[in-house]
């Protein structure tokens, strides 16, 4: 496995892959890999020639009271498990590489932006926007992999390629989830044990709307009572925001009458915790999750 850390040395890996045809798969992360990671990087294995993981701790999508600072950094075991995985160059550039002195370009993302995470961190998605349209430019990859934790992000991320007419592929991949539901995060190893034991009560509301759904009922704010009555039996849980949503706009729905996708964000203690469940139906019909 190639480690690089400058942005004009992976661009120039990238384009000799290029010239010779191989398909690139990339999966953009911030470190602090874990099975979630892995199972990315085994998709983009499956599907690639070549696999690119970048390892970049942004600091343009953190707010000023946000965990920059605390998040976790572990740049051997990272580097190990990428090697485990047979990923072919792993991009680490620093801070001062990706935003060099007079760095003045921000790419927005709006609608779809602007609601959910959007709202509850200002800022947080030009972040994205713009360290993924970095990559994008340097690495070229034909696909780029991205876990369905992060829903909000894939769509954004979907919106940017669309919009700009860029020529990569979008691919969502299922949530990795422990055994009592709780999605895979690096932010997991920050919750006390009180506290992670209070943590699934999000997968388990998520899970309640759906199977509500699935019952037959059509009104989104039944669904969202039953989200809210179901996390309001765990006293540590302080919901932050809980949606039923078109999955292409993430705009809220009225009614169920095709697919739909549940979102969630809450906090445990100081803890914010996300997730979200794809429901698929037909209009008229018995939805399927």
């Amino acid at each position: 496995m190639r480690v690089i850390r400058s942005p004009g040395a992976v661009s120039a890996w990238s384009r000799a892959l290029h010239r010779e045809g191989v398909i690139i798969g990339m999966v953009p992360t911030m470190g602090a890999l874990h099975e979630g990671h892995r199972a990315l990087i085994r998709a983009a294995r499956l599907s690639c020639d070549a696999v690119v993981v970048s390892l970049f701790v942004n600091p343009t999508q953190f707010g000023p009271r946000e965990d920059f600072s605390r998040y976790p950094r572990r740049l051997q075991a990272d580097a190990a498990l990428c090697r485990q995985e047979g990923v072919d160059l792993l991009f680490t550039p620093t801070a001062a590489a990706m935003y060099p002195r007079g760095f003045q370009t921000a790419v927005t993302v709006h609608r779809v932006a602007q609601r959910w995470e959007g709202a509850l961190r200002p800022g947080h998605f030009a972040g994205v926007a713009t360290v993924v349209t970095k990559l994008l430019a340097l690495v070229r990859p034909e696909i780029l992999f991205f876990g369905q934790k992060d829903f909000q992000q894939v769509a954004v991320v979907r919106r940017l390629v669309n919009d700009l007419n860029l020529e990569t592929v979008v691919r969502m991949c299922a949530t990795v989830r422990e055994p009592d539901g709780i999605a895979l995060s690096s932010r997991n190893e920050f919750l006390t044990p009180t506290q992670r034991r209070a943590a699934p009560v999000l997968y388990a509301a998520l899970q309640a709307g759906r199977t509500a759904i699935r019952g037959g009922v059509r009104s989104a704010g039944r669904v969202l009572q039953i989200m809210r009555a179901r996390v309001a039996q765990e006293p540590l849980a302080e919901v932050e925001y809980l949606a039923v949503c078109d999955p292409a706009t993430l705009e809220p729905l009225r009614r169920l009458t095709g697919n739909a996708v549940l979102l969630g964000g809450i906090r445990v203690g100081s803890i914010r915790l996300i997730d979200n469940v794809l429901v698929r139906g037909q209009p008229g019909g018995a939805p399927e999750a």
